[in-house]
């Protein structure tokens, strides 16, 4: 597995998500990068590099499975053409899993390594992108919580696709897991999904000391 990123000048770094990584980006208030996570990170870097001209885009979308992902892959990542590919997903495709009326729109596991793998393969063979795979994530304490039960087979089938693409791993499960009983659920979160501004900062000082940047 890699373990640092080595940025260079005039790169392309591209996050691509769910509503976590979107956090509002289209808003007139926090265009281009959200207030969430991505602003944090991007902000960072173009602070810490400003001579690097860095071109950092945020294409995360609310609600978005890895289905969705695959949907818009060519528009929303290969035509970047990133150097440098960052993907935040799962928790979706868990949730649809169990909320009344979305079963069609979840995404059960199989599909989702199979998927995931696709994608991934796509942007090494068209783009050579650097890969970071992210974790997903709940702030939860309750470990016979169905949907968070779930998604720890998710995160497992993440660890074992970064392992095997030789990817940065952001273990932001692994870390909040250390936390959660000094930090509990509420603390983090209203919904243990949505991060509140200060667990968006903290999950970008998780993907910059992954990153090593």
């Amino acid at each position: 597995m890699q373990n640092k990123l080595d940025l260079k000048p005039n790169q392309t770094i591209l996050f691509i998500g769910d509503s976590i990584t979107d956090a509002d980006r289209n808003s007139r208030a926090y265009k281009p990068f959200g207030s969430g996570y991505v602003h944090f990170v991007a902000n960072l870097l173009l602070a810490k590099y400003p001579t690097y001209n860095l071109n950092i885009i945020n294409r995360g979308i609310s609600g978005n499975t890895i289905r969705d992902l695959q949907n818009r892959w060519q528009r929303d990542c290969i035509d970047h053409k990133p150097d440098i590919l960052s993907i935040l997903i799962g928790v979706n495709d868990v949730w649809r899993q169990f909320e009344a009326g979305k079963l069609s729109r979840a995404v059960f596991i199989d599909e989702y390594e199979t998927t995931y793998r696709q994608l991934l393969d796509e942007a090494k063979q068209k783009c050579n992108s650097r890969l970071v795979i992210c974790e997903p994530f709940m702030f939860c304490d309750d470990s016979n919580n169905p949907i968070f039960s779930q998604l720890r087979h998710y995160i497992q089938i993440v660890r074992k696709i970064a392992a095997d693409f030789d990817a940065i791993l952001v273990p932001f499960q692994a870390a909040i897991d250390e936390l959660i009983d000094k930090v509990p659920p509420q603390k983090w979160s209203d919904d243990m999904v949505h991060p509140h501004i200060w667990a968006h900062a903290w999950l970008a000082r998780k993907w910059l000391t992954a990153t090593g940047l």
